[in-house]
């Protein structure tokens, strides 16, 4: 396979963990004779710097040509004035957008090792294995009009939130066919009880799921999925939610693992690569965290299992996928953990810890 992948490192911590998730890649072409093309581009604060706009047309152009994306993470306190015109986190929306990558993929599932990591009571997090199907290029980050006006003398903003059908069936069904290979649950949440797009959201999801008889669905309020989500996490199996609720709820799910840092993500549409495969955004679910960047200590495991993703999902290379992901496991369960696991390992030890225990599973499998 000779596969083009961009990078996007972006801001803060998001070159420290991409170049973690290259090395992995590079063994991993090394070890399989894959060729991965991996080539940097700007987003984020990091473009506006240089180019005075979040997403330059040539990153763009190159996202569009390339068989996956893999990004680092972007924003930062330098941009982050409310009254600026550009913002970091318009790249990261516009280049979801130019890629139609409708739904986010963001498993989670707590290691035994690191259940003491999290501030939950250990029994409550044994069971946990679900996973988010967020919608992502509609609702209110989206929708128009999004502005501020003068009424009467006073400033006010408006943002809206809108959806169509077809935006809410196309991720319901991606949404039921996940459960099928699972447990056959669904879980949509909304706020049906308030809000006329998830009325909407409501209809448009029962009915879908009408065609997937083998999957049990339920409806659940977003404040009250908030709180099973700590009190019964084991319940869930694939929840499917909109935009902002999904943005909201993932970081707080984000805590059953023990850290933000853990997390992976995988955004896909219809768009597809030379292999047929979608071509997928992949990045971890943390943010740019300004106050340890530069410093080596940023936990490269969310991009890692993110690049495992990109294996998975836009080239179908499911054993790969796998080796990269027990090798995770194995380097946890062996004591490798970052700081922010209560550890001491920096981002370049655990990437070889990592490493270590990925040529070792490749060695006992022949």
């Amino acid at each position: 396979m000779n596969a083009n992948i961009v990078c996007l490192p972006g801001d803060g911590i998001g070159p420290e963990v991409t170049e973690a998730a290259k090395v992995i890649l590079d063994a991993v072409g090394d070890s399989f004779g894959h060729q991965f093309n991996l080539k940097n581009y700007p987003i984020g604060g990091t473009a506006i710097d240089l180019f005075g706009t979040a997403l330059p047309d040539f990153t763009q152009e190159a996202c569009l040509n390339a068989d996956a994306v893999l990004l680092g993470a972007v924003g930062g306190p330098k941009w982050d004035s409310p009254d600026a015109a550009v913002r970091p986190e318009q790249g990261l929306l516009a280049i979801r957008k130019s890629l139609n990558c409708f739904a986010n993929l963001r498993p989670v599932k707590p290691h035994p090792r690191l259940l003491h990591a999290s501030p939950l009571k250990p029994e409550k997090l044994v069971n946990v294995d679900l996973i988010f199907v967020r919608e992502l290029t509609s609702g209110v980050y989206f929708g128009t009009p999004k502005e501020r006006r003068n009424i009467n003398g006073e400033e006010m903003a408006v943002d809206t939130m809108s959806y169509t059908t077809s935006e809410i069936r196309r991720v319901a069904r991606l949404a039921f066919e996940l459960a099928r290979q699972r447990r056959k649950k669904v879980t949509s949440i909304d706020k049906a009880n308030v809000l006329e797009s998830s009325r909407l959201w409501r209809k448009v999801v029962t009915q879908t799921g009408s065609e997937y008889p083998d999957v049990a669905l339920e409806h659940i309020l977003v404040d009250a999925a908030a709180m099973y989500l700590l009190n019964k996490p084991d319940s869930f199996d694939v929840l499917v939610t909109e935009n902002m609720f999904g943005d909201i709820l993932t970081d707080e799910a984000s805590v059953l693992t023990g850290s933000m840092g853990n997390l992976p993500s995988a955004s896909l549409g219809d768009g597809l690569n030379q292999f047929g495969k979608p071509r997928g955004l992949y990045e971890p679910i943390h943010g740019s965290a300004p106050d340890i960047a530069g410093k080596g200590i940023a936990n490269p495991i969310g991009t890692i299992l993110s690049a495992a993703l990109m294996l998975r999902y836009s080239f179908g290379l499911e054993k790969e996928a796998v080796l990269i992901e027990e090798a995770v496991d194995r380097a946890i369960e062996q004591g490798a953990l970052t700081r922010d696991l209560g550890g001491t390992y920096t981002t370049s030890m655990m990437t070889k810890a990592i490493l270590e225990q990925f040529s070792e599973k490749l060695s006992a499998k022949g």
